[in-house]
């Protein structure tokens, strides 16, 4: 709990990012972005615009491949970015798509290079287009690969966001240099972070705890979990160690869910005991409550939290 910040300790986004290693994204906001519900958690209502000042503005932290991350942490990644492509089947994909579209990765890079940045739908190439329809990306899924690709290889960065849609330009011209930091040693870095932010892993047969987090009882707070938290993710960590049974029903048919389509965990403490289904109104400005299980004394105080984050009412 105090590794992850649940324990009422968290002070600011940025300081939050920094402890916490990174920030998963996800587009579902049924309540709100995994991402901004994940430092709500912990912060309390905080500014929602904060995020995107160190993003965009300050440029303190930066994305890549769907996380967030602490600027201080880009020779790292850019590490992993080097990493070869290895033998999986899609990383063998990957390797020959980017050789058979080296006409559209030069377009790419040199559109990006004259006019950029841009959005994707502001690129049009003939490779950029298939002639079957993808069920996510339309008959550009050419085009949304090869973006992909190149910002997972450090081509390319994300610089911002115009209407929700990504916004992309020569990562160059937007991250600063860094120090190279061979592979092994990130790995060894990130590895030692992510024991840092776990608190307690499973390792070689046993459960492993950080020794320099304090062991103090945590305050009893109420809030709710967004399903990408750290504290949940590792399912299997999750019931070992909290005795509690979750895993997210949205793309699981409507009949054969046990709960519902979002529901967040409820925290107490250092107990998760119940679960709730909020969703955000946005157009009535209304924070509902669908359902709710297990033990919800608490509940109402969470969600008061929460509405005033989102700047809603109940």
């Amino acid at each position: 709990m105090r590794a992850q910040l649940l324990d009422g300790s968290a002070r600011g986004v940025l300081k939050t990012v920094r402890r916490l290693g990174s920030l998963q994204m996800d587009p579902i906001a049924t309540v709100a972005t995994p991402q901004r519900l994940v430092l709500f958690s912990r912060l309390g209502p905080y500014h929602p615009g904060e995020l995107d000042r160190l993003l965009w503005k300050e440029r303190k932290l930066f994305e890549w491949n769907a996380f967030i991350y602490p600027i201080e942490d880009l020779p790292l990644i850019r590490a992993r970015m080097r990493e070869r492509w290895g033998h999986y089947k899609w990383q063998r994909w990957a390797k020959e798509f980017m050789q058979e579209q080296a006409g559209l990765r030069r377009y790419v890079l040199r559109e990006l290079e004259r006019r950029g940045p841009l959005l994707s739908r502001e690129l049009e190439h003939d490779a950029a287009r298939s002639d079957e329809q993808h069920v996510w990306w339309g008959t550009r899924a050419q085009l949304t690969w090869m973006l992909e690709l190149l910002h997972r290889r450090g081509r390319l960065a994300v610089v911002g966001r115009r209407d929700g849609q990504r916004l992309w330009d020569l990562a160059e011209r937007w991250w600063p240099e860094t120090e190279t930091v061979p592979l092994p040693e990130a790995r060894k870095l990130l590895a030692e972070k992510r024991r840092r932010r776990l608190g307690v892993w499973w390792e070689d047969g046993k459960w492993r705890a950080y020794a320099d987090i304090p062991g103090d009882p945590v305050p009893d707070r109420a809030t709710l979990l967004s399903p990408f938290d750290g504290l949940i993710k590792d399912r299997a960590r999750l019931e070992a160690l909290w005795d509690f049974y979750y895993r997210l029903e949205m793309y699981v048919p409507r009949a054969k869910r046990e709960y519902g389509y979002y529901v967040l965990p409820l925290l107490v403490g250092d107990r998760i005991v119940g679960r709730a289904e909020p969703r955000f109104d946005r157009k009535a400005g209304k924070l509902e409550l669908l359902g709710a299980w297990g033990d919800t004394s608490r509940l109402d105080e969470a969600l008061s939290s929460l509405a005033e984050f989102l700047g809603a009412r109940i």
